[in-house]
C-alpha cells in the first residue's frame, strides 16, 4: 500500500513545529539525537516535552541557546516559548558536543554563516546521502529567497538568522526525522499565514516577511492569508515544504495510519500545531483515455510493425492489432490505438502516414489503473526491475520483461523460473 505524508499547515509552519510533528509520528529520539551529535555543534540544548494547545496534546520539540538567548532568529521570535498553565511535562536534553564551547560554535550568536558554510556543517553529519542532500536542499531553498529579498549574490548571503544554530538544528533534524519515518510521498495543504510586521536583524519587517513570499511564489506554494497577528510561516517552515513536497494533491480515498501533532511557541484563537498525518492510498486511479481504430487490408506486416513502433514512441499508451475480415471476405487487422486526449491529432497523423487506411474511428474510454511503482531488486545476477502494483490490500509484483531477458542469458535458465526468482527476491525485499 502507497504511504504519503500529508501537511496539514492550518496554523502555519516552522522548522521546530515540523520535527516535534515528526518524532510524535514516530520517528526515532534517539537517531535523531545521535544525528545531531555527530554536528559536534554547542551551545544549545534540546527540549522535548509535551503541551497543550486549546486543548490539544502536542509534542513541544524548541532548540535552546546556551547564551544570549534573545539572538533566537526570527523564525523562533514568530513562534515565542510561551509556555502556559497547561503545559504538562519537559524535559531539556544537553548535546554531547558542549563539552569543549571553545572548540565548536559557543559564540553562535555572533556567527554570520554562507551557504558554503552550512554546508560544511551537514556534511559532518553521520547520515546517509538522502537525508544530507535533503538538508542541504532546504537550506539551498532559503539561500535563494533571502538573495532576492537582499538583492545580494547567494553566494554573498550570510545567514545570521537561517545559519543560527537553532535552525541548523532544525533543518537538518527535520530531513533525519523523515528519512527516519521512510516515507517518500508527501503532499502540503495551502500554508495559513498572519499579518502585521516582526522583528529580524534588519529592523521591522512586515508579514508575510519577503523570504516567505519569495519561496512560496518561486516553488508555487498555496497561502492563506488570516487575521492572525504575527508570522505563522517562517522562511525555514516554507523553504521545508517547497523542499519536501513531491505531489499536488491527496489520493481520492485514503486511510489515516498514525497522525503527529507539532506545538508552535504563540498562542492564537485556534490550536497552533501542524499536524502530520500518514496516509495509505487505497484509491483506485480512474482516467478518461480515446482509443482510436481503423482496419487495413492492403499492408504488409512490416509497414504495420513500424506503425506500432512510431505510436509507441509518440507517446501512446497502448496499441495492438487484431485480425479481422472486411469485405469481400478479405483477411485484414484492426489497429487499436490507446492515448490522451491532447494526443489525438499526433496518433491520428501517424496512422495516415504511415498506413494505407483512409479513415480512424475514435471513442472516449475510461480505464481503471492500479497504484504502481518500479523498483529494483537484487539478485545473484545483478539488479533486476520490478514493477509493484497495488489493489486495494493486496499487493502484487511483476518482473520487468528487459530484465527478465537479461538474466536469462546471463544464466542460461529458462524465462518462467527467472520471473518466479525475481518475484520471490522483490516479496522478500518488501517484507524485510
Amino acid at each position: 500500500m502507497n504511504k504519503i505524508l500529508y501537511f496539514e499547515c492550518n496554523s502555519g509552519i516552522s522548522g521546530d513545529m515540523t520535527v516535534g510533528a515528526l518524532l510524535d509520528l514516530g520517528a526515532d529520539r534517539n537517531v535523531l539525537s545521535e544525528a545531531l551529535d555527530s554536528l559536534s555543534l554547542g551551545g544549545y540544548h534540546l527540549h522535548f516535552g509535551r503541551t497543550k494547545k486549546c486543548g490539544l496534546d502536542a509534542y513541544d520539540f524548541h532548540v535552546h541557546l546556551d547564551e544570549d538567548h534573545g539572538s533566537h532568529s526570527h523564525e523562533h521570535e514568530a513562534h515565542e516559548h510561551v509556555h502556559s498553565h497547561e503545559h504538562e511535562e519537559h524535559e531539556h536534553v544537553h548535546s554531547h558536543g558542549h563539552e569543549d564551547h571553545k572548540n565548536h560554535d559557543s559564540s553562535h550568536s555572533h556567527i554570520h554563516r554562507n551557504l558554503q558554510a552550512v554546508y560544511e556543517v551537514i556534511d559532518r553529519l553521520k547520515s546517509n546521502d538522502r537525508v544530507k542532500q535533503m538538508a542541504k536542499r532546504m537550506f539551498e531553498i532559503v539561500a535563494e529567497a533571502e538573495s532576492k529579498a537582499h538583492g545580494l549574490p547567494v553566494n554573498e548571503v550570510h545567514f545570521h538568522e537561517v545559519g543560527a544554530i537553532d535552525s541548523i538544528v532544525d533543518i537538518i533534524g527535520t530531513a533525519v526525522c523523515l528519512d527516519n519515518l521512510g516515507v517518500t510521498e508527501i503532499v502540503v495543504s495551502p500554508l495559513t499565514e498572519g499579518f502585521g510586521s516582526v522583528r529580524c536583524q534588519h529592523g521591522i519587517i512586515p508579514v508575510p516577511v519577503p523570504a516567505t513570499v519569495n519561496i512560496v511564489s518561486r516553488y508555487g506554494l498555496k497561502l492563506r492569508l488570516t487575521d492572525n497577528q504575527g508570522e505563522m510561516v517562517t522562511p525555514t517552515g516554507a523553504a521545508i515544504a517547497a523542499a519536501l513536497r513531491t505531489r499536488e494533491e491527496l489520493p481520492s480515498s485514503c486511510r489515516i495510519v498514525k497522525t503527529g501533532i507539532g506545538a508552535g511557541k504563540k498562542d492564537f484563537k485556534h490550536a497552533n500545531v501542524l499536524r502530520v498525518m500518514m496516509l495509505e492510498d487505497d484509491s483506485v486511479k480512474k482516467e478518461q483515455m480515446w482509443e482510436l481504430e481503423a482496419n487495413i487490408d492492403d499492408c504488409t506486416g512490416e509497414i504495420l510493425g513500424m506503425a506500432m513502433e512510431s505510436l509507441l514512441e509518440a507517446g501512446a499508451a497502448d496499441v495492438w492489432y487484431t485480425p479481422v475480415y472486411m469485405k469481400k471476405n478479405r483477411p485484414a487487422y484492426k489497429i487499436s490505438v490507446l492515448c490522451e486526449e491532447d494526443q489525438v491529432e499526433a496518433m491520428e497523423n501517424i496512422i495516415f502516414v504511415q498506413t494505407t487506411t483512409i479513415g480512424i474511428r475514435k471513442h472516449s474510454v475510461s480505464r481503471t489503473i492500479l497504484q504502481r511503482k518500479k523498483h529494483q531488486v537484487n539478485t545473484s545476477w545483478g539488479l533486476a526491475e520490478v514493477k509493484v502494483c497495488s489493489w486495494k490490500d493486496q499487493v502484487y509484483y511483476y518482473p520487468e520483461y528487459e530484465s527478465v531477458r537479461e538474466i536469462c542469458k546471463k544464466s542460461g535458465m529458462d524465462p518462467q523460473t527467472v520471473y518466479g526468482l525475481i518475484r520471490e527476491a522483490a516479496t522478500k525485499n518488501s517484507q524485510a
